[in-house]
């Protein structure tokens, strides 16, 4: 299917959500091999690092950013302090392209989040975040002014804000309700949140409950995902394996359960990141709630009910920093120019494969053309992760189906 053509104008894309600065001290030599961290530690003891690493975290500069190197015009939404690391965090996203910045909102007197990474060669990360002004951000920090034009609004990591999760996240449905209200298609992202913490103990299947009916686009990963919906299974499931990573557990029946009650909760198409197994999608079969997108409406047949998967493409991994908020990037940027859903997840997992190429999270991510180019040279796919009983694969894009979406 050709692309659909738009002006700028229409294809403004405002990524909205938790941004922060981290910190990153170089910390090669600062620990004897086989030491631990409680032996690195110490109190009183002088640790000496190398020079420190700035750079923007969160989803907002990662799917934000992403999405501008794929060719998109896009506006950040993020809330910071008007304090020296607000300061940085505005510099860093206007150094990639100075109109990122112009809808950042800036709140005197509180403070910027930032996290300070502690990552010794050898040694888990440990990580000291401050949430910062993330935790006031509010539907009243997004006027109808400020969407104007737009097409798309992206909101991402709610679970690491307070207000969006407190009182059975009655802020955010006010927010995505508002949004839209003015019109434009509205896709949602969350994060993991720590289980012990306000936010992991919230009821997160009442919250999506009540904010599902205003996103479009859910595009949750597995682990997150199974931990707000079945908090029983995904604690078993953690302890009967001695780890919280679970991708293992992620096979057809179980994804086309989840997808199924998201669905049923109202969003029109639901995406689950498999991390390095790729991405599954699931589709509404109403067309009358696919009409309901708004500006992003699909208008290619290959969207109503399907039940796909992309298994990711063969790299060498440098890193996996925001390879889920890219991934994503890929996802709405597809929708956005009009490809059918295999072109589109498609899209999504060369984006993703495009980001662990890098250490980092986005200087990996190319133009769309080269993109685009890459994947219909014949990019070689991994396996598929997940265990697909009934599942087949089209053999001219290399998209898994369900048996009873063929």
């Amino acid at each position: 299917m050709s692309e659909r053509r738009s002006s700028a104008a229409e294809s403004e894309v405002i990524v909205a959500g938790h941004i922060c600065l981290d910190i990153i001290p170089a910390m090669r030599g600062a620990a004897a091999p086989g030491q631990s961290v409680g032996e690195l530690l110490v109190p009183g003891k002088l640790i000496d690092v190398g020079a420190a690493a700035f750079s923007t975290g969160g989803a907002v500069p990662n799917t934000g950013i992403a999405l501008r190197r794929l060719g998109l015009p896009v506006t950040l939404m993020g809330k910071v302090g008007d304090d020296l690391i607000g300061s940085t965090i505005q510099s860093i996203v206007g150094s990639y392209d100075e109109r990122l910045a112009e809808g950042m909102i800036v709140a005197p007197g509180e403070p910027s989040s930032y996290s300070v990474v502690i990552s010794p060669p050898g040694i888990d990360r440990i990580f000291l975040h401050c949430t910062g002004a993330n935790d006031t951000f509010s539907a009243d920090d997004v006027s109808a002014e400020k969407l104007e034009g737009a097409r798309l609004f992206h909101f991402g990591y709610p679970p690491l804000m307070k207000r969006m999760y407190e009182s059975g996240g009655a802020e955010l449905v006010r927010l995505l309700s508002l949004v839209k209200s003015q019109g434009l298609t509205v896709s949602l992202d969350l994060a993991r949140p720590d289980p012990e913490s306000p936010a992991g103990r919230a009821d997160w299947r009442a919250i999506l409950q009540g904010a599902l009916p205003q996103v479009d686009v859910f595009l949750p990963s597995f682990e997150e995902i199974l931990y707000m919906l079945q908090p029983r299974r995904y604690r078993e499931l953690a302890e009967r394996q001695g780890s919280d990573e679970l991708l293992g557990h992620a096979d057809g029946p179980l994804l086309s359960e989840l997808s199924a009650e998201l669905l049923n909760m109202g969003a029109a198409i639901v995406a689950i990141k498999l991390g390095e197994h790729g991405l599954y999608v699931r589709t509404t079969d109403s067309a009358e709630r696919l009409a309901g997108m708004g500006p992003c409406t699909p208008t290619d047949a290959s969207w109503r009910s399907r039940e796909l998967y992309a298994p990711c493409f063969r790299v060498e991994v440098a890193g996996t920093t925001g390879a889920g908020d890219c991934t994503i990037a890929g996802f709405l940027t597809g929708l956005l120019k009009g490809l059918t859903a295999e072109e589109t997840l498609l899209a999504a997992v060369g984006t993703g494969a495009h980001n662990v190429e890098r250490a980092d999270a986005v200087s990996g991510i190319p133009d769309w053309a080269s993109l685009r180019s890459r994947i219909a040279a014949g990019w070689a796919q991994r396996e598929p992760g997940p265990s697909l009983p009934g599942w087949s694969r089209d053999p001219a894009s290399g998209v898994w189906s369900a048996e009873a979406d063929r």
